[in-house]
């Protein structure tokens, strides 16, 4: 390696192939018994797939949606993943066997899923209904046979929150680490709401239409009270030309805000590397910027279509971006081997 001044080369990433449409999300599973974890990707060719998270290998595709899925997202145990579709359902999967446990039916486009930070038998759906819906699968049990007979719930039987506050579809759906704590982000606009009064609590009104709204958070074992957030998730968020950072069990603690010299499509935080990452709009690259004063620190080139998500993994040692290209690709964002990399700095090859 050269001299600290020297600029290191940017990563060589491995590259997932399989999906045949843009991948608009994808996001990890928390981490596992002897740091295994996983990876969902959503796909407008209507075949959500689950990976092995440190190397993207392909473990399974949970077949059955009729449309395109918006958005994946693996429970907190990682024995299911819920998907948001545009055929009006959302779909509750068992990660070990890729059979249907769930359909939950909606009257419109399903955009967006969330699972409470440490409950797998809940989740939160939002779409074009404008609806915020609280599903309780704990009252209805998968029946014994599993995917020739899964269980149908009806919006009626869910829960509203904030009944007549978006205006707008919901895109993206966050559980805070406090359970009682919701957010949403709907065109420009940011919502907390309170579970037990199903009440808006607060909103921001942002620059412009929000393009990705995640929480980000690292393992118990790999997170300190040095990272950014002091050990907590942070709420990480892109709309317009910036970069909008929230922290705090309820992530409503204003951190810090980076307008950039660009648009953005997509956000993701390294928590204890102390940078962030972003899809730039228009355009095909990521960029990584430094946290303590918002400089440029590097450029990934690889991608032949906008990023729409980023998603960085539950030990922060690689993130992953995924593209209107229908690729995924994974960036090395540690030293030494991991995964598939031999070893060496961030930037060493997957060969």
């Amino acid at each position: 390696m050269g001299d600290a001044s020297t600029p290191r080369p940017s990563c060589v990433p491995l590259t997932c192939h399989g999906h045949s449409r843009p991948v608009p999300h994808i996001s990890f599973s928390p981490l596992e018994n002897q740091d295994i974890y996983y990876m969902i990707s959503a796909c407008k060719d209507g075949n959500p797939m689950l990976r092995d998270g440190q190397t993207g290998d392909w473990i399974g595709t949970f077949l059955g949606h009729k449309g395109a899925v918006w958005q994946g997202r693996l429970s907190p145990d990682a024995t299911t993943a819920a998907t948001a579709s545009a055929d009006f359902t959302a779909k509750v999967w068992d990660t070990h066997t890729g059979e249907l446990l769930y359909v939950l039916q909606h009257d419109h486009i399903v955009r967006a899923v969330a699972y409470p930070f440490d409950q797998s038998r809940m989740l939160a759906t939002g779409g074009f209904e404008k609806k915020l819906r609280i599903f309780d699968l704990q009252e209805q049990p998968p029946t014994s046979e599993g995917a020739a007979s899964p269980v149908t719930i009806p919006t009626s039987q869910a829960f509203e929150i904030g009944e007549g506050v978006h205006t707008q579809p919901i895109k993206f759906i966050v559980w805070a680490k406090d359970p009682s704590v919701l957010i949403t982000a709907s065109g420009d606009t940011l919502r907390w709401f309170d579970l037990p009064t199903r009440q808006c609590t607060r909103a921001i009104k942002l620059e412009a239409e929000i393009k990705s709204c995640e929480l980000v958070s690292l393992a118990p074992s790999h997170s300190s009270p040095t990272d950014i957030g002091v050990g907590q998730p942070v709420l990480a968020v892109a709309a317009g030309k910036t970069a909008c950072f929230w922290g705090g069990l309820k992530a409503q603690d204003e951190l810090k805000q980076f307008k950039l010299p660009h648009g953005i499509a997509s956000v993701g935080l390294d928590l204890k590397g102390r940078k962030f990452v972003v899809g730039e709009e228009p355009g095909t690259w990521a960029h990584v910027y430094s946290w303590e004063d918002g400089k440029e620190l590097d450029v990934h080139k690889g991608h032949h279509g906008p990023i729409w998500s980023i998603a960085f993994s539950p030990d922060g040692n690689l993130y992953a971006t995924g593209s209107e290209d229908g690729t995924i690709k994974m960036w090395k964002n540690c030293e030494g081997f991991y995964g598939l990399w031999r070893g060496g700095a961030p930037g060493s090859s997957a060969d």
